[in-house]
C-alpha cells in the first residue's frame, strides 16, 4: 500500500519526557522528506504543533482540521498548507480519516485515545481498512498495548491486536512500512 497522506494523532501538550517532542519532530522531518502529507488536528501547541512545524520546516505539506470550539484552546496553527475549521469533534475526525491513507498515534491524552479507538473500531467494522501505527516512544503505550492484548485474551475482540495496529519504538522504524 502506498501512503500519500498520514493522519497524526497526538497531544496538544508536550508531556513530561523530552523524547516525546524529539520523536515527534523526527517523524515530521521524515514524513516531509518522504513527501508524505500530514493531516492532523490543526493546533499549534504541544506535540501537535511540533509535528506540524517539523513538516513545514522541511518543506512538507500539512493539513489541519480543527473544530471551532478548539481554535483558541489548541491555538490554531496559522502557517499550514491547508486549514479547515469544522463544527465539531466528530466532523474533525471524519474529515481527517477521509483524507489519510494511514494513521500514526503518538503520545497524548484522552483525545488521542479517542482517535485511536475510533480508527480501530472503524477498521473492525470495515468502515475503512487503514493501517494504524503506534509510536511507542519510551514505552508510553506499553500498558495500553498490554490491555488490548488482555481484551483479546478475554474474548472481547474479533481480531488479535497484532492484526489491527503496528507498534514501532522510534520514527525511523516507520520507513519499512512506507
Amino acid at each position: 500500500m502506498s501512503i500519500k497522506a498520514i493522519a497524526v494523532f497526538c497531544g496538544s501538550k508536550l508531556g513530561e519526557n523530552p523524547l516525546y517532542e524529539e520523536h515527534t519532530r523526527a517523524l515530521g522531518k521524515l514524513l516531509a522528506e518522504k513527501n508524505i502529507a500530514v493531516v492532523y488536528g490543526g493546533g499549534n501547541r504541544g506535540l501537535m504543533g511540533a509535528v506540524a512545524n517539523a513538516v513545514l520546516e522541511n518543506e512538507g505539506t500539512v493539513t489541519g482540521i480543527i473544530p471551532e470550539l478548539l481554535q483558541t484552546q489548541e491555538t490554531l496553527h496559522e502557517s499550514l498548507t491547508e486549514t479547515h475549521v469544522v463544527d465539531g469533534m466528530h466532523n474533525r475526525k471524519k474529515m481527517i480519516y477521509e483524507r489519510c491513507d494511514a494513521a500514526i498515534i503518538l503520545p497524548g491524552g484522552y483525545g488521542t485515545l479517542d482517535e485511536v479507538f475510533e480508527m480501530l473500531t472503524w477498521n473492525q467494522l470495515k468502515i475503512h481498512s487503514k493501517q494504524v501505527f503506534i509510536l511507542n516512544t519510551a514505552g508510553f503505550y506499553n500498558h495500553l498495548v498490554a490491555h488490548m492484548a488482555h481484551l483479546h485474551d478475554e474474548g472481547f475482540l474479533y481480531n488479535h491486536p497484532d492484526d489491527q495496529f503496528t507498534v514501532i519504538s522510534e520514527p525511523t522504524a516507520l520507513l519499512k512500512y512506507l
